[in-house]
Order: structure tokens, then sequence, then C-alpha cells
């Protein structure tokens, strides 16, 4: 669970992290740092990429710069990129991992809770790369987007429709524009996790026994969930140099979950109707 690649990979680059405040966003930033990288994170909650900020200097040594911002409102990413440009000069990477999730039957969703997912996926993924792409267009300056989706962007999944919806869409966003994007030397690549459990993530999906009863490394032939290290180490490639001739791919990383069964969570059909109240419940 060691970092694969050489000291100083990333030296001087800067990269941008939605989301990186918590969870893999903040894994994929601390290795980064370590790597030489100057770090950008943004989320909703200032308190917590402050914070972040402020253990990840003294864990790393490097340079940080935490700014609040909601990916649905198209000017608060570009007030990211203006003040990571004033701070560092230059941008030249943007991992899109801001996301969100719960599950549920589609027919208990409200179209409300649709829209939470998708604006949060889907639009503030297109909004942060159309934002940075032109960014990068009008200064006649290359870029690599790494975006973040997930393997039933492709398979589709049952109790989790709006963000299949959502991460199809940033799937294809990845291929299209890494065709149209490749002459102004901007790349486009994705990842697909598998489960690669952060604190509290499964337990606010699954609560109570259902962790225990899903466990999702059962699901995966390797018999275990992913060590965000490994994760981190795939990521960092994709931002740097080494992956120059890497371009509209999505490369999995889920130990042949999804071969061995499509679909992430449509095994959750076997959950009763009493037991979807408790979840509701407790999602709101």
């Amino acid at each position: 669970m060691e970092g694969m690649l050489k000291p100083g990979s990333l030296k001087d680059k800067t990269i941008v992290i939605t989301g990186g405040g918590t969870g893999l966003g903040r894994s994929i930033g601390k290795y980064c740092l370590e790597l030489g990288a100057n770090l950008v994170i943004t989320s909703r909650k200032k308190e917590v990429i402050d914070k972040t900020a402020a253990d990840l200097m003294q864990e790393t040594g490097g340079q940080v710069l935490a700014i609040p911002a909601d990916v649905r409102k198209y000017e608060e990413i570009e007030n990211v990129l203006k003040q990571a440009d004033q701070r560092f000069g230059q941008i030249h990477a943007v991992l899109n991992n801001a996301a969100g999730n719960f599950i549920s039957p589609t027919e208990r969703l409200s179209h409300r809770a649709f829209d939470i997912i998708v604006d949060i996926v889907l639009k503030g993924t297109y909004y942060t790369t159309l934002a940075a792409g032109k960014n990068w267009i009008n200064k006649k300056q290359g870029g690599t987007f790494l975006n973040i989706v997930t393997t039933y962007a492709w398979t589709g999944s049952g109790y989790v429709v709006p963000s299949a919806c959502s991460k199809a869409g940033v799937l294809a966003l990845t291929r299209s524009l890494a065709q149209e994007w490749a002459k102004y030397g901007i790349r486009s690549n994705a990842i697909a996790p598998g489960p690669f459990p952060t604190e509290g993530a499964w337990s606010r999906l699954l609560p109570g026994d259902l962790v225990k009863k899903f466990d999702p490394a059962e699901r995966v032939p390797l018999k275990r969930v992913g060590e965000h290290q490994e994760l981190a180490n795939l990521a960092a490639y994709l931002l740097s140099d080494y992956s120059a001739y890497v371009n509209g791919e999505v490369i999995t990383i889920d130990g042949g979950e999804w071969l061995r069964s499509g679909g992430e969570f449509s095994h959750l059909e076997a959950i009763p109707d009493d037991v979807w109240d408790m979840i509701e419940k407790n999602r709101k």
C-alpha cells in the first residue's frame, strides 16, 4: 500500500479537486502533495476544507488552498479557478470528485431528490469542466481532466438510478471531450472505483446491520474492498505526465466486482419495504 510514483512526479503542478475535503478526494489530494503538487480543494463546507487544508499541509509540507464553493453554481467555480490562478500562477489538472448518492427504490423518490444528485454529479462536473476548459483554451494552455465515475455508469444499477444516470453522463462527457479538446492539449480520463469505504459512507447508505448483511467485500472476487492508496496511485498516474498518451479512457479498479455481477446495488431487491422505510427516515 505504498505510493508507486517516484518523488517529484507532480512537482510544481497545481491540481484542483472538487469534494477534496473528505474521503477519497482527501486521500488522492494527500498523495498528490507528497509527489510535489500544489493543491486546491473545494467543497460547500468551509470549516471542513479549512481543517483538511491545515492538516494536509502539516502532514506533507505542501501548499493547499481551500476555497468554499458549490459546484452547482457556475460563478462559484469560476471564482475557484480565478483564486487558484492568482495563488499558484497556473492550473494543470482538475479532478472532478464531488458527488452525492443515496439508495432508494426509484418510485419512492421525489423529483427534487433526483435533482439533488443530478445537479451535484452531472451538472457540477460539466460546470467545472466547462469553466476550466475555457480557461485553458483562452490561455492556449493544455491541461488534464480526471473524472470519478462508477462501473454502473455503463451497466446501470437499480436503487441508485439518479447516480447511474449522472455518472453515465459524466462518462460520455469524458469520452466526448477527449476527442474534441485534444487539439488544445487537453486530456480527459476517468476512474471507475469499486468499493473503497470511507468513514461513515457505507453506514449512511446502509444503516445498522444492513452493512454486515450486504458486505461489499463479499461481491468482489478478491474478497476485499479497496485501499485508498491503491486508488490514489492510479489517480496520480492519470494526473501526471506519465499518462500523456492516455486519453478518453475509463479505468476500472474494483477487484473484478462488476464482471461478477453488473449493477453494484441491484442486489438490494432483497431489502423488504419496512427496512426501506427506516432507510428513508434516516436519510431525511
